[in-house]
């Protein structure tokens, strides 16, 4: 039988041959492409010693190929918990040592089970990717796994925050576990993602591309929109994970963390009353007007360079995190368009799933024009937006600062879907078109028959823009709650962020509506 010392010390041998993973040899393999084994990315991403790990032992069960013969530590996944900023958070990394992160039915079975005790415990779960895909010799057995995890992320989602890391190959089915996630991480000329490779690309359509050109951190930062987050390194991702989580709530039950605010609630930025243009088709960087409102200037970006032409992120006032929607007058002029609205809409909507309240910052022109929009469905597309401001119950406050035209103006979070507080600047401009266009559609007749045409017009779009160019017409309607100084933005945020952080609005009972996806 032995003696209780030797059965601890049989499991400490069986421990030390597990955290060997793949081997040494595989190991520094996996050293040489620049990227840490599975085990250094739990340690990086929990507080130091916190992390405690399950089912080490598991084992495939896999007969067919002479597979009984091949041993796979932890079955090419480890999965745990531990605590980020002191908070419970659970996780998995795919080993790629260990059989190239394979995905078997064990496997799968590992992820499902750290899934469900996320679930259950209400704690956010970190999915760290690195895998050759399915395991083929376990047939259907591997496809089972994978619709299992979709199962779990879709029962998951808006429930507890999910996050993915792509930190080396994922591919075929094994990239729609992490589109399900809310959070996509990428690393830098590490990883890819991909539904099918280079070889099978070439195969049936001729087109020679790189790994990196098809599906590498860029492209689905820049293209596709798949990916939120392109980082340096492996422990650039996992630090940036851990920042994320500082923002979010555990789940849907709780409010996101409040900090001790070491910003002046009461700073005013008289750099504000100076920022926007003479010329109202110049430019300005709205990112500069975010930092200037926001704690000590601090924003986490997601999807910094998709859709450039809106501003999706993460910040505080006054110590409470907010999400903030901002239109980006330096790229498009800020005009909505297709890619835009489902940057917003998909951000707002995590939002609300997690309580956390929105600031939009309108500035915008409108829909962006031309065939390409209209045939790529930028109504259904723009149609989104509608509805998901509609839908989010949190506390929702609108700043706008210039251009707030025609239907982009109901689309940006005005009154009538919904804002709690609407703020305007003096140089706002809330109007159904600019004064050119409406000045010739409305005076087309007097300014073709004028012995001047040219100078009639310019004459009917400063009567034009004297009377509708500001936000005083708005106000006077009470679609704007108050015109503010600039300088002052920042504690009428806060004061009306305060006041209405016990908001309670309730929805039509309902199973779900029909987003026009």
């Amino acid at each position: 039988m032995g003696s209780v010392e030797d059965k601890i010390k049989a499991l400490k041998a069986r421990e030390a041959k597990t955290l060997e993973m793949g081997g040494a040899k595989m190991v520094a393999k996996q050293k040489d492409k620049g990227r840490l084994t599975a085990r250094e990315r739990l340690n990086a991403l929990f507080d130091k010693g916190s992390f405690r790990e399950l089912d080490m032992f598991v084992q495939h069960r896999c007969v067919n190929f002479d597979m009984q013969k091949e041993e796979i530590p932890s079955d090419g996944v480890i999965t745990g918990h531990g605590l980020v900023d002191g908070r419970p958070v659970f996780a998995f990394a795919q080993d790629f040592t260990s059989r190239a992160g394979s995905l078997g039915e064990m496997h799968a079975q590992k992820i499902c089970k750290v899934m469900d005790l996320a679930l259950k415990a209400g704690a956010p779960l970190v999915g760290l990717n690195d895998s050759g895909g399915a395991r083929i010799q376990e047939g259907v057995d591997a496809l089972c796994g994978y619709g299992n995890i979709f199962y779990r992320n879709s029962l998951a989602s808006g429930v507890i925050p999910q996050i993915s890391a792509i930190m080396g190959p994922t591919a075929g089915g094994a990239v729609y576990s992490p589109a399900m996630t809310d959070y996509v991480f990428m690393v830098k000329n590490s990883s890819y993602m991909f539904i099918t490779g280079p070889e099978v690309i070439k195969a049936v359509t001729g087109e020679e591309i790189s790994f990196e050109d098809l599906g590498g951190a860029m492209a689905h930062n820049e293209k596709s929109g798949v990916a939120q987050f392109a980082c340096e390194d492996d422990a650039g991702t996992l630090a940036r994970i851990r920042e994320l989580l500082s923002y979010l709530p555990s789940n849907n039950m709780e409010d996101p963390p409040r900090i001790t605010a070491e910003d002046d609630p009461r700073r005013t930025d008289p750099a504000l009353d100076k920022i926007i243009p003479e010329n109202p088709n110049a430019g300005y960087d709205m990112k500069a007007v975010i930092r200037s409102i926001v704690d000590k200037g601090v924003i986490l970006e997601p999807h910094e360079y998709f859709a450039k032409n809106i501003v999706v992120c993460f910040a505080r006032l006054n110590g409470r995190t907010i999400g903030i929607i901002a239109n980006q007058p330096a790229f498009m002029a800020g005009a909505l368009d297709i890619d835009a609205s489902d940057k917003a809409t998909r951000f707002i909507r995590f939002c609300d799933a997690f309580n956390i309240p929105l600031l939009t910052i309108a500035d915008v022109p409108g829909y962006l024009p031309g065939s390409h929009q209209e045939w790529g469905g930028i109504i259904r597309h723009g149609a989104k937006l509608l509805w998901c401001y509609s839908e989010a119950t949190v506390p929702k406050l609108l700043l706008i600062t210039r251009k707030d035209y025609g239907g982009a103006y109901i689309a940006m979070s005005s009154r009538h879907l919904g804002a709690d507080m609407v703020f305007a600047w003096p140089t706002a401009e809330i109007a159904v078109m600019g004064a050119e266009g409406a000045a010739n559609i409305i005076h087309r007749k007097e300014i073709k028959e004028a012995a001047d045409a040219k100078a009639k017009r310019q004459e009917k779009i400063a009567e034009y823009r004297d009377l509708f160019a500001n936000p005083y017409q708005a106000a006077g309607r009470g679609y704007v709650d108050a015109v503010i100084r600039p300088s002052e933005t920042r504690p009428r945020l806060i004061d009306a962020l305060e006041v209405m952080c016990t908001k309670r609005e309730m929805r039509p009972p309902k199973k779900h509506g029909n987003i026009p996806v």
